[in-house]
């Protein structure tokens, strides 16, 4: 099968996007399929070949000029001269199904291009974008934002054969938006290969944290919508039971600034450590081990990626069940679930640190819930949906017309 992935985000941008379209296309170059990857050029050339090279095992990367997003200056929109020259390349082209993983103008190249050559276009609905409109663009009305991302979300949806939705959860809340394509609840899986290893006792001592630290670990974007603040709060209410406490935060974004003055302001620079991205390969995974807890906090996810990593590295979890969250941790047997409540919070860590034996059946847990987010599983069901014919296009079904709007 000859697959065309189409995102308006990619390595070298860190975010669980990319990491679910790399996990895929690795996968069905490793099923004898042929996958070629259109994504922006994000201007940092030596980054990008790195990042291609280190990850495409066998698919290929087509890079499109794009410029930045004021409001976000880490993401890229492709321009519209490349939206022209991308499409007039991939039309000449064979493709057995066009599949995009966000909505903005690679949205509207795949889709364009599914109608040109009569194949299915496929769309994961990766982002809960009513949850974070009115973080990116706060000086508008938070009720409007919300109005115009279900209507916007709704309207695209419509527009492709098939979606791709990581959770039962962002089903339902498709389906209240009046959302009527069909879907399929396809996570994003982990290759576990990759998560075993670390050394915990490597990082510390890279660090600079002493073996016997009580350490948490939380690995996100530093957006807001992460809900990073929230962790912090934990970690100044925890210091009265635990003054040598440390907090290790590993990613990077456009909230970092805030985070920082934030734990100057509490004067917590003792006990928060913020580390940037990590390699995947290695650091990141010695970085999981270090820790005697992964705490997380986002309300936002539809997958929770992080949580499987911590399970497959046999790291005891903390963490909220929101969204993709609770889905990862309904059965868990290797985390402790909390409500988003400072206090509450607090005692679930602070039950972790000052009990070894719940601590190593937590870690012992890990790997075994983690096993249940395997790719192997998961393949069929993507190609399933790849071999979907495509519906007739240029008109909604009845029953999604009949729908009331948001």
């Amino acid at each position: 099968m000859d697959i065309l992935l189409v995102s308006d985000v990619y390595f070298p941008r860190v975010n669980g996007v990319s990491t679910s379209i790399r996990v895929f296309a690795r996968n069905l170059v490793r099923l004898g399929h042929r996958v070629t990857l259109v994504a922006p050029d994000y201007g940092e050339p030596d980054a990008q070949r790195e990042r291609d090279s280190e990850f495409s095992d066998g698919f290929q990367v087509l890079r499109l000029p794009a410029r930045k997003i004021f409001f976000d200056p880490e993401d890229r929109l492709f321009t519209a001269a490349a939206l022209r020259e991308g499409f007039d390349q991939l039309a000449g082209q064979h493709w057995d199904v066009v599949h995009v993983n966000t909505p903005f103008r690679a949205h509207r190249l795949a889709v364009r291009l599914g109608r040109a050559l009569g194949v299915p276009v496929v769309e994961t609905y990766h982002t809960y974008f009513e949850e974070y409109v009115a973080h990116y663009l706060p000086w508008l009305p938070s009720p409007l934002l919300r109005l115009v991302a279900r209507a916007l979300s709704r309207k695209l949806c419509h527009e492709v054969d098939h979606l791709i939705v990581p959770t039962a959860e962002m089903t339902q809340v498709l389906q209240g938006y009046g959302v009527c394509t069909p879907s399929t609840v396809l996570p994003t899986g982990l290759d576990l290969d990759e998560f075993s290893g670390g050394d915990g006792a490597r990082f510390r001592a890279d660090h600079d944290i002493a073996p016997d630290r009580p350490m948490l670990v939380t690995v996100s974007r530093l957006a807001i919508e992460k809900n990073i603040p929230f962790l912090i709060d934990v970690v100044q209410r925890l210091l009265p039971q635990v003054p040598d406490l440390l907090l290790v935060i590993a990613g990077e974004g456009p909230d970092a600034q805030r985070l920082h003055a934030k734990v100057a302001r509490l004067g917590l620079q003792q006990h928060v450590h913020f580390v940037g991205n990590l390699d995947r390969r290695s650091a990141l995974l010695d970085c999981y081990r270090a820790a005697d807890a992964f705490v997380f906090a986002s309300p936002t996810e539809t997958q929770g990626l992080v949580l499987i990593e911590a399970m497959a590295l046999g790291v005891p979890i903390v963490s909220t069940a929101v969204m993709g969250t609770a889905t990862v941790l309904r059965g868990a047997r290797s985390a402790l679930v909390s409500p988003e409540d400072v206090d509450a919070f607090a005692t679930q860590v602070a039950r972790v640190l000052n009990d070894r034996t719940l601590r190593e059946a937590l870690a012992a847990a890990g790997p075994q819930d983690a096993s249940a987010w395997g790719m192997d599983p998961l393949m069929p069901k993507l190609l399933e949906v790849y071999s979907t014919p495509a519906r007739s296009r240029g008109q909604q079904p009845e029953s999604t017309r009949r729908q009331p709007q948001a």
